[in-house]
């Protein structure tokens, strides 16, 4: 045999060993493929991008890592944040105090320059890191082996005072290419960034569009943004034009590499939230898990192609499918921006937007921004259309007598698994199952670990029957002030679906 079908040989058996597969024939079958079902199998890498959490010295903000325990995962492995680093460790460490980070224990963690700000021991507890002040950086987090399967990571931000006070939250995103934010805004009173972390070696180059209710917003600065490797860059809106909106759709699309993408929504009167990306264009969407007290829910939709959509609006309510007086319908023009105020809808329920084509299928993007609380004491959120939890979806922080799960079954009734991870500094496991009656939502009693101490994760599980859309509501400590951030649970890409096949060396031997 010559040396390079040695060689060709030694690279398909080393290709087997790796990736678990060798896709061919076997000799004989005059070139028929022999292939079985796709087997499925746990991640083995996954990357997560926090944006940097606040620019406000009363800052307090706390990440929690979780890794649910996955059958079939590698038995070792790693998972680590850490700042970009065109923010780094030393240039944190010289400011008096602000963006000092800490462990679990509130000791500072974030004095050594590399240092991550949070790195889990294990799958199965969470792990946090605190920081402070208004100076902390965006993240880049990596996790590999038995901590890749649904790694979920929470920031959470408490500010007390000034503009966009109150309690802002997200799940960090895996990078991406093109993300949707109906429900910003360019009007008086709002001030809204766009955060950009870029976690590869190469500049990463993007467009920003935004869209009102007649259409784009003029603007030549958001073309062509470089956004620097290993970096995060946060944008004004009002920076990119200056036509004021009360709503606004901001599109975010990759030209080259990739990135993570959030929007820092702060209101002078009603607190602040992150906007998190909605849902990919779909003619079906729902909404999930807005919060019972809600004092006013408004939606706002964007339709990206060339035709208008006429969409059924109705609530999930415990009972089941409501069409809300009044609001029966809503129509999006194309390329326009529309927001329809929903006033309080829930009406001291559990409740879900399912959103669904009239007549023809048109892809539409949508989020609600929801109020609770009245007067001074006002908050907001925000809730975007979201994926189902399909397989697997997880909310890494979550604290006693202030967590709401919402679990929605817009279609069929469907049974899930709720568990409760073991707490941070202490606590074992529980979980229960319940079943969700096609139609409505539900805020089911979640439980909570035994001996619980710090915060702790939940997973839900689809066990059977339609598709199932979830949410948690976590409030502030203080019974007497509105504050609270609410996180959609989307599937947690815990798993991936690999071809099965047969070896065919013939191929080598030509």
């Amino acid at each position: 045999m010559k040396r390079t079908t040695l060689s060709l040989f030694a690279g398909a058996t080393a290709l087997a060993a790796v990736t678990g597969f060798a896709a061919v024939s076997a000799p004989g079958d005059s070139g028929a493929a022999t292939t079985e079902p796709a087997a499925t199998l746990p991640v083995e890498r996954t990357g997560l991008l926090c944006p940097a959490p606040s620019n406000s010295d009363l800052a307090e903000t706390s990440y929690t890592s979780f890794t649910p325990v996955t059958e079939g995962a590698d038995e070792k492995g790693t998972a680590a944040l850490e700042a970009a680093t065109a923010e780094s460790e030393g240039e944190k460490g010289d400011k008096d105090g602000k963006g000092e980070e800490k462990d679990d224990k509130g000791e500072k963690s974030g004095d050594k320059a590399g240092k991550p700000v949070v790195q889990p021991k294990e799958p199965g507890t969470p792990a946090t890191g605190k920081t402070s002040g208004g100076d902390a950086p965006a993240l880049i987090g990596t996790a590999a082996g038995s901590h890749a399967p649904g790694w979920t990571v929470q920031q959470t931000t408490e500010v007390a005072a000034g503009t966009g006070r109150g309690l802002l939250g997200l799940n960090c995103t895996a990078p991406d290419t093109e993300f949707w934010f109906p429900g910003a805004s360019t009007a008086a009173g709002r001030t809204d960034y766009v955060h950009l972390t870029n976690p590869d070696d190469s500049a990463a180059v993007v467009d920003i569009e935004l869209y009102g209710k007649d259409g784009a917003l003029k603007s030549t600065v958001g073309e062509g943004i470089t956004v620097p490797p290993n970096s995060s860059e946060s944008l004004l809106l009002s920076t990119l034009s200056d036509v004021e909106e009360t709503d606004v759709t901001v599109h975010v699309g990759v030209r080259s590499g990739r990135l993570g993408a959030a929007v820092q929504a702060l209101d002078d009167k009603t607190g602040g939230d992150w906007l998190t990306a909605a849902a990919d264009p779909a003619s079906d969407l729902v909404l999930p898990g807005i919060p019972e007290d809600a004092t006013s829910v408004r939606l706002v939709l964007f339709t990206p192609g060339g035709s208008d959509a006429d969409l059924k609006v109705r609530l999930a309510s415990p009972s089941g499918l409501i069409t809300p007086a009044g609001h029966e319908t809503v129509h999006v023009k194309a390329g326009m921006t529309t927001g329809v105020d929903l006033g309080e809808i829930t009406r001291g329920e559990a409740g879900s937007l399912v959103l669904t084509p009239t007549s023809g299928a048109v892809p539409v993007v949508a989020a609600v921004r929801v109020v609770r609380g009245k007067g001074g004491e006002q908050e907001s959120a925000f809730i975007p259309a979201s994926d189902p939890v399909a397989a697997r979806a997880t909310s890494a922080d979550n604290r006693a007598k202030s967590t709401t799960l919402s679990v929605a079954a817009p279609d069929r009734t469907a049974k899930v698994k709720v568990t409760a991870s073991a707490g941070t500094e202490g606590g074992t496991t529980a979980t229960k199952t319940f079943t969700i009656k096609g139609g409505t939502t539900q805020n089911v009693e979640a439980p909570v670990p035994a001996g619980l101490e710090g915060t702790y994760a939940l997973t839900v599980e689809t066990v059977s029957g339609g598709p199932v859309y979830a949410s948690r509501t976590l409030t502030g400590e203080d019974d007497d002030v509105a504050s609270f951030t609410v996180q959609t649970l989307p599937d947690d890409r815990g798993m991936v679906s690999v071809p099965k096949a047969e070896e065919d060396l013939s191929v080598l031997q030509k």
